[in-house]
C-alpha cells in the first residue's frame, strides 16, 4: 500500500513539474541598454530584405587534413601527434596573432623548418601544440592542415530594431561547408546582392537562390553567428529597405495561432507577404531552431520557388499584425513545409548579442 502511495506521490509531482515547466515558456523581458523591457513590448521593423552574407573566422578555421610529399618523396604528416581536429581555429603561431590564411602561411614560411609553436580554439578552450613544418617538391614549408578564414552566401534579413540601429537575420547559424560546425565569427558584413537566378525546390532537391554580392554597397556589420542566426548593427541604412510603417510589436510564442500567416520577401525584386500556414509550435523549445512547423500555400510562391529555398532562411512571419519569428529550415522530401524560429527567442540573443 505504502508502494503504491509512493507511485501516485512521484506521479503528481512529475505532472505538477510538467505543468509548471509548460507556463514558463520564456523569460518575458529582456535587458536593453540596462533596462528591462517586456519583450511584448518591443517593436520591430520586419525587413525580409535578401542580401549578401560575408563572415571573417577569429584565426583560421581548421577544415581537413592531408599527407606532404616531402623533397625525399616521403609522406609527412606533421599534424598527426597533435591534437588539432577539424572545426578548430588556430589563433597564433610562435606567439603571433593569427588573422587569416597568408598570415598563417607566412608564419609557416618563416619557420625554415623548423619547429613551431601552435595556440588553438578547441571545444572553446585554448590549447597548445607543436608542429614540424615540412618541405614539399616545391620548396615549400607545409603542416598538413586544410584552413579557411571566411565565408559568404546569401540570406535574409528578418527585422531591424531602430532604438539601439541592431538587426537580425537568417534565423540560424551560419556553419562552415566542410566541418558543419558554427563559425566563430571574428567579423563580418551584410552587403546588396543583385539576384542573378532562382532555383525551384523540388522533392529531394532544395533550390537556392543565386545573387551576385554588391562589395561596394555594405549595409552593415556583423558582430555574432550564433544558432538563432547573425547579428550586427547597420552603417548605411540608405542600402536597406527600412520600412517605418511596418513597425510592430513582438509575439510572445503563447500568443502565435494555428493557421493562416505570412511571410515578407522581396525574392522577386518587389517586398511582398505572401501566405503561409503555421501547422504546430513547440512552446517549450529553448534549445534549437526549430520552434515551429510551417507550410507554404501561397500560389504565386508556389509557382516561383515551389516553397521555401536556400536564401529565404530569415524571412519575417507575421500573423494578427504582429512579428511572430523567421523561416529556418526546409523539409528536403517536401520543400513546401520547414521550420520557423520564434520571434522571442530571436529577440532574447539580440540582446545577449549586445551586452
Amino acid at each position: 500500500m505504502k508502494t503504491l502511495k509512493k507511485i501516485i506521490l512521484l506521479f503528481v509531482l512529475f505532472f505538477l513539474y510538467a505543468f509548471i515547466l509548460s507556463k514558463n515558456y520564456m523569460p518575458i523581458t529582456i535587458a536593453v541598454k540596462g533596462e528591462e523591457i517586456k519583450i511584448s513590448d518591443i517593436q520591430v521593423i520586419p525587413v525580409g530584405e535578401i542580401v549578401g552574407i560575408k563572415l571573417y573566422t577569429s584565426g583560421v578555421l581548421v577544415v581537413g587534413t592531408s599527407g606532404i610529399q616531402g623533397i625525399d618523396g616521403t609522406i609527412y604528416k606533421p599534424f598527426e601527434n597533435t591534437k588539432i581536429e577539424e572545426g578548430d581555429s588556430i589563433i597564433a603561431i610562435n606567439g603571433n596573432i593569427v588573422n587569416n590564411t597568408e598570415e598563417l602561411i607566412n608564419e609557416i614560411d618563416k619557420s625554415n623548418g623548423q619547429e613551431i609553436k601552435i595556440n588553438y580554439i578547441s571545444d572553446n578552450e585554448e590549447k597548445e601544440c607543436t608542429i614540424t613544418p615540412v618541405k614539399d617538391k616545391e620548396n615549400k614549408y607545409k603542416i598538413g592542415l586544410w584552413v579557411r578564414d571566411s565565408a559568404a552566401g546569401v540570406g535574409t534579413i528578418t527585422f531591424y530594431l531602430d532604438e539601439t540601429n541592431t538587426f537580425a537575420g537568417l534565423g540560424h547559424g551560419i556553419t562552415d561547408i566542410d566541418t558543419g560546425d558554427i563559425i566563430q565569427t571574428s567579423s563580418g558584413e551584410i552587403d546588396n546582392v543583385n539576384i542573378v537566378s532562382i532555383v525551384k525546390g523540388i522533392k529531394e532537391e532544395p533550390g537556392k537562390i543565386q545573387g551576385a554580392i554588391e562589395k561596394s554597397k555594405i549595409i552593415g556589420k556583423i558582430y555574432k553567428n550564433t544558432q538563432y542566426g547573425i547579428f550586427g548593427t547597420i552603417k548605411n541604412i540608405n542600402n536597406i529597405n527600412i520600412d517605418e510603417s511596418k513597425k510592430m510589436n513582438v509575439a510572445l510564442r503563447q500568443e502565435i495561432q494555428l493557421g493562416e500567416a505570412t511571410i515578407l520577401s522581396n525574392i522577386d525584386g518587389e517586398y511582398k507577404e505572401y501566405k503561409i500556414e503555421i501547422q504546430k509550435t513547440y512552446l517549450n523549445n529553448n534549445y534549437d531552431n526549430k520552434s515551429m512547423l510551417i507550410k507554404v500555400i501561397d500560389e504565386e510562391l508556389l509557382e516561383k520557388t515551389g516553397g521555401i529555398i536556400q536564401g529565404m532562411s530569415g524571412s519575417p512571419i507575421i500573423q494578427n499584425g504582429k512579428f511572430c519569428g523567421a523561416v529556418t529550415h526546409v523539409f528536403v522530401n517536401d520543400p513546401t513545409t520547414g521550420y520557423a524560429v520564434f520571434a522571442d527567442k530571436m529577440i532574447q540573443e539580440l540582446s545577449y548579442a549586445f551586452e
